[in-house]
């Protein structure tokens, strides 16, 4: 991690976003620190659940084996697979056998979903999750992740869109909550002008999150782009203040 961009982001995120947390941020290793997996728990069966004692400044190592659900090991990477009838469970179930979200009309448009939505290999043997302020040298975030209320969201999804002249510097994609901060992030990462991801929309996951929250999730290349332009954007008008004032 760049100690400079560190220090940067955190004062201007204090001056900007007063009494908000710092973002958490991910990066993929074979090697995690014994430290690292010394302090990390799964506490919770959802990714998103064991995200809680990151934002409060502990590490959370993932990796394959990590007890947890099978959607998270997919969308960090670590496997391709599918539960059985996976495109009913999305969608309407089977009577009498299968419970379904009914988050497709049909197993039809679930199938079509899963084939847009293929899975992204893991680059590494753990995904090590850590808060900004926590990160050391040598560690370079894929993307970090803003939990964030409306307001916060409203400072972001501005500076996302201040140099670019396309309407659509943030996207929402459809997807699971560890989707919406994990893989379409990376996807985002690979392409010429990222863009950024608000998430968190899963009901599934949304009881793992306080109410007044969703996510906002930037390509660490687009981050660096968002800080330099902070100190000559919206953020020192009049206007920005007013929003400001309500966020202490």
């Amino acid at each position: 991690m760049d100690e400079q961009l560190q220090r940067r982001l955190a004062d201007r995120w204090r001056r900007y976003f007063p009494g908000l947390e710092l973002p958490v941020g991910f990066y993929y290793t074979d090697e995690a620190a014994a430290t690292d997996v010394a302090a990390s728990r799964a506490d919770s069966r959802c990714l998103i659940g064991n995200l809680q004692r990151v934002r409060e400044g502990h590490p959370f190592v993932y990796a394959a084996d990590t007890p947890g659900c099978a959607g998270g090991k997919r969308y960090a990477g670590f496997t391709a697979a599918l539960r059985p009838k996976f495109e009913y469970f999305l969608s309407c179930g089977i009577p009498g056998e299968l419970e379904g979200e009914r988050y497709k009309k049909t197993p039809e448009l679930a199938r079509a979903h899963l084939r847009h939505h293929p899975p992204l290999p893991a680059p590494g043997r753990f995904l090590v999750w850590k808060r900004w302020d926590r990160f050391e040298a040598g560690e370079e975030p894929v993307a970090v992740v803003f939990f964030a209320p409306p307001d916060a969201l409203a400072g972001l999804f501005t500076l996302a869109n201040y140099d670019t002249p396309d309407p659509d510097g943030v996207v929402a994609p459809m997807g699971a909550g560890c989707a919406t901060i994990i893989e379409y992030p990376r996807r985002e990462a690979t392409r010429e002008r990222p863009r950024c991801v608000l998430g968190m929309f899963d009901v599934s996951a949304r009881p793992s999150v306080p109410p007044g929250l969703l996510t906002f999730a930037v390509p660490m290349r687009r981050l660096v782009e968002m800080v330099d332009n902070m100190d000559e954007s919206f953020l020192i008008t009049a206007s920005w203040d007013k929003v400001r004032a309500r966020l202490v």
